[in-house]
């Protein structure tokens, strides 16, 4: 098991009821951060002032983009030492800044195929999601595979900001449907074996943090695999 959940390892026995009340709120708290994320775009693609103040300027713009990296960066090596509080204000405001910088989408796509998207996205992830629960298998490989592969598809886009190869950015999307597809369901299954690991006296600020550190991972899954399959799917303007 990967050290981010060494804090949890311990011998001990818990039934199935007790290992999905820390999975569900996982999805709960997921699920807060995508409506989040989602209104907060709606809102600010519907107001004209908010639009020209993020992308009429190319600092505020990758200042967000830069914000939102050193805030997940942050949340990922701090949140067990955060307090459960502070934890829960990153990650919701995390969400907001992610729905400022999303809100482009409705500038670049029509609202139909963004909807459609999210409900074929929506559908993805809960299969795959599921498999990642239920099946036996180890996907640790998996998950390391996957990992070099995003790194891959990083580089790729970097290089291709430079030559614009329309064959280039077709295989990164492909390729990143296929990444964040296998992501969502390695890091489905760690968040089981984390539930299944955690201490029986654990404190409800501990599981909350645990719960929102779950939810951080699956959330970038969905919202990555949303704007992958968005460029597939989706009708520009």
């Amino acid at each position: 098991m990967e050290e981010r959940y060494s804090v949890y390892a311990q011998e001990r026995t818990l039934d199935k009821a007790e290992v999905n009340i820390l999975v569900r709120s996982v999805y709960n708290w997921m699920a807060i951060g995508l409506l989040l994320t989602g209104l907060t775009a709606y809102f600010t693609a519907s107001s004209q002032a908010m639009m020209s103040f993020i992308f009429g300027s190319r600092v505020v713009f990758f200042g967000l983009l830069i914000g939102e990296l050193v805030m997940v960066g942050y949340f990922a090596a701090r949140v067990y030492k955060l307090s459960p509080g502070a934890a829960t204000g990153l990650f919701l405001s995390y969400s907001v800044v992610n729905g400022l910088t999303l809100s482009a989408i409705f500038f670049l796509y029509t609202r139909g195929s963004i909807a459609s998207t999210f409900f074929v996205t929506a559908g993805t992830f809960a299969a795959v999601s599921l498999y990642g629960y239920t099946t036996k298998k180890d996907l640790t490989s998996l998950g390391s595979f996957m990992m070099m592969g995003l790194f891959g598809i990083i580089i790729a886009s970097v290089v291709n900001m430079f030559v614009h190869s329309g064959p280039i950015d077709k295989a990164v999307t492909y390729l990143g449907v296929l990444i964040f597809v296998g992501l969502t369901a390695y890091d489905t299954q760690k968040i089981r074996m984390m539930a299944e690991a955690r201490p029986l006296d654990a404190g409800e600020g501990a599981l909350r943090k645990a719960a929102l550190f779950g939810a951080l991972s699956l959330y970038l899954d969905f919202i990555n695999l949303f704007l992958m399959l968005l460029r597939l799917m989706g009708d520009r303007r």
